[in-house]
């Protein structure tokens, strides 16, 4: 069956589905600042609680107005539409949905996006420059750091932020930097073995 006639079998996907969830749920109004297109979400609820936030993610800068309890993960994902963010155990255990906030990897489900007001937000989108994969992406390739590949972005972002303050770390610096992130698919050996190779390289 082709893609057009499962389209129209389906019916509502789950994308959508999502994101009129999200719509549901959050916020106001997203404006990229200097982008031509403005992306709106109307919220469903009038006495919902809202906070203007200016917010860097991988470079650009978004005014942004969120709900006071949406997560920095849901306007990531719902908001910004950034899904390589992914959202595991939702209660700060898993580590999939590890960015670098200034620099600094958190669990991005436990913290509050009024909190990242004036903040600098990096995801996995943002690796990658003019086509060239990021060397942790690439290290991680090179030694078939994954299997299903969902935790994968989280240990990126996490070893990402190891290697920005200490290019040649110890093999006990990266176990202690990937301490938060599991793997379901048990391929931590050669997790370790992509990141070891970083440490040796200087990169």
């Amino acid at each position: 069956m082709d893609k057009e006639k499962i389209k129209k079998t389906k019916g509502i996907s789950r994308r959508n589905f999502l994101k009129g969830l999200g719509a549901g749920i959050a916020t106001g109004i997203v404006y990229p600042k200097g982008a031509e297109s403005q992306v709106i979400y109307e919220s469903l609820g009038e006495t919902q609680k809202r906070a203007k936030i200016n917010i860097w993610v991988n470079g650009i800068l978004y005014d942004m107005e969120v709900e006071n309890r949406a997560t920095l993960l849901e306007l990531l994902r719902d908001y910004l539409e950034l899904a390589g963010t992914k959202m595991g155990c939702n209660s700060s255990e898993c580590g999939a949905c590890t960015v670098l906030i200034d620099g600094k990897a958190f669990y991005s489900c436990s913290i509050l996006a009024v909190d990242c007001d004036g903040k600098k937000i990096e995801t996995i989108e943002g690796l990658s420059k003019n086509g060239e994969l990021h060397p942790v992406q690439k290290a991680f390739i090179e030694h078939n750091a994954f299997q299903c590949g969902f935790c994968t972005p989280g240990e990126i972002m996490s070893l990402k932020g190891l290697y920005d303050v200490n290019p040649a770390p110890s093999k006990e610096d990266i176990i202690i930097a990937l301490s938060g992130n599991l793997c379901r698919c048990g391929v931590y050996k050669d997790i370790m073995e992509a990141a070891i190779s970083l440490s040796r390289s200087g990169k």
